[in-house]
């Protein structure tokens, strides 16, 4: 089991901030592959990859990181500074 966060737009589309998800991926980019797979709000949440940044309990990361171990897993858009 793994905690998954969304925010901004990614919440918005997917229509909940966080949610438990039972997963033996190994990889967010496994993980990212299952939710897809899910429903398609979750596919349009996931279109575009190179728009989404994600946090692996707390620690910015790519889609390669493992999730060995991991309790907490985020889905953001990049930030803009201003």
């Amino acid at each position: 089991m793994i905690e998954v966060l969304y925010f901004a737009w990614v919440r918005e589309r997917i229509g909940t901030p966080r949610e438990t998800v039972e997963t033996d991926a190994e990889t967010v980019q496994a993980l990212v592959d299952q939710l897809r797979a899910r429903e398609p709000r979750y596919a349009a949440a996931f279109q575009d990859l190179s728009a989404l940044r994600v946090a692996v309990d707390q620690e910015l990361t790519d889609f390669t990181a493992p999730l060995a171990g991991a309790r907490e897993v985020a889905f953001f858009p990049p930030m803009t500074g201003g």
